[in-house]
Parts: structure tokens; C-alpha cells; sequence
């Protein structure tokens, strides 16, 4: 599986690793570099999906004036 396809829960749980390795500060430089490099570019993959999704979410909802829920479909 290539790193594109992973799921965003799995690219969270990555990071998740990451993290506790460098807090853990075993790792030499070269391999926290790599590490934090990997860390970032999840990251904004992650910050991406979310953008898309919240922006999936404004689309399909949105509150009217009187309070209403309004609904939009939209296509893939």
C-alpha cells in the first residue's frame, strides 16, 4: 500500500508514533530529521483532508436565518 492510500485514522495513528519516538529522544539526528520530515508531510495531508471535509460539511449544511437546517447535495 502506498503512503497516498493510507486512511486518515492510520496517518493519525503514524503520527501518534512519531511523536512518542522523538519525545522519547532514542533516535539519532539523521533519523529524527527523517522522522519529523514524514511527521510534517502527514501533517498536511491530514490538515488537507480535514479542509475537505469541513468544507463537504458546509456544503451539505448550512443553517438559514429562522434557524433552519438547509441542505445541498453535492457530487464527488
Amino acid at each position: 500500500m502506498s503512503k497516498e492510500n493510507i486512511k486518515f485514522e492510520e496517518k493519525i495513528k503514524r503520527l501518534e508514533q512519531i511523536v512518542n519516538i522523538l519525545e522519547e529522544g532514542n533516535v539519532g539526528l539523521e533519523e529524527s530529521l527523517k522522522l519529523f520530515q514524514e511527521g510534517m508531510k502527514l501533517g498536511k495531508e491530514c490538515k488537507k483532508f480535514l479542509k475537505e471535509i469541513e468544507l463537504k460539511i458546509n456544503k451539505i449544511i448550512d443553517v438559514n436565518e429562522d434557524g433552519t437546517l438547509e441542505t445541498e447535495e453535492f457530487n464527488e
